[in-house]
């Protein structure tokens, strides 16, 4: 039997080193707290909420009374983050039901304000970031 040449053993012995370094990467792995998981499930359903708020025609005839477009403060509901969302939620659920459409419409563009001057959003022309 012939024995197997130096560049034959040279390629084994890399091919095996690279298996090693392929089966020792780290993993890293948490565990997620029941409070985290039931948190971000209120958020999404509140999220979902303010957007079918803004499918009722009389929020939409508001907003756009006060010249916010529909589609730009869905587009801001969709990024804004989940503190945001939680306290808007908040605020609609103070309001009686039916009594508020005002209130919420002018909540929205409130905070639509301040985020543009914060500079965050840019939905109104007249507002300028500092």
């Amino acid at each position: 039997m012939s024995e197997p040449s130096f560049s034959k053993r040279i390629l084994a012995l890399l091919c095996a080193l690279a298996l090693f370094a392929t089966a020792t990467t780290p993993i890293h792995a948490s565990m997620l707290g029941t409070g985290s998981l039931i948190e971000a499930e209120r958020s999404a359903l509140d999220r979902e909420r303010l957007l079918a708020q803004l499918e009722r025609e009389e929020v939409r005839e508001q907003l756009q009374t006060l010249g916010v477009h529909p589609e730009a403060a869905a587009e801001r509901i969709a990024r804004m983050t989940d503190a945001e969302i939680r306290m808007l939620s908040e605020r609609l659920e103070e309001l009686p039901a039916g009594a508020g459409l005002l209130g919420v419409a002018l909540f929205i563009v409130l905070l639509l304000v301040i985020t543009d001057a914060l500079g965050i959003t840019d939905i109104f022309p007249f507002v300028h970031s500092q």
